[in-house]
């Protein structure tokens, strides 16, 4: 546990250089990549916990990932292009499939 992160720093420095995406890595850039990670982890598990309670369940499933995300303005935004496997769509129904408002019975005998 390097620098105080759950994530670690060695595996990241290890994906970077396997990765071949830049000829040097300075050491800051590990720790800061890795706390942005633990971060958006923390924040993501964090959502899909609360619609996981919400939902009365014990299990946080693809479903409550989804739901997390896709509520959230930021991680939509930063996740908008991923699937997320079993992790169904958000609920909500058009406008125009619902049933139109008629007046009620009682407004039509007062107009008579």
């Amino acid at each position: 546990m390097r620098a105080g992160l759950q994530f670690p720093v060695g595996r990241v420095h290890h994906l970077l250089r396997k990765g071949n995406y830049v000829e040097r890595i300075g050491a800051g850039t590990l720790v800061y990549l890795a706390a942005v990670l633990e971060y958006l982890t923390a924040e993501v598990l964090e959502l899909a916990g609360n619609a996981t309670h919400d939902n009365e369940e014990m299990r946080v499933v693809p479903r409550h990932l989804q739901l997390a995300i896709r509520n959230d303005e930021e991680l939509n935004k930063l996740l908008g292009g991923v699937t997320i496997a079993h992790g169904g769509v958000l609920p909500s129904i058009q406008a125009v499939l619902l049933p139109r408002k008629t007046e009620s019975h009682r407004h039509k005998v007062q107009c008579k």
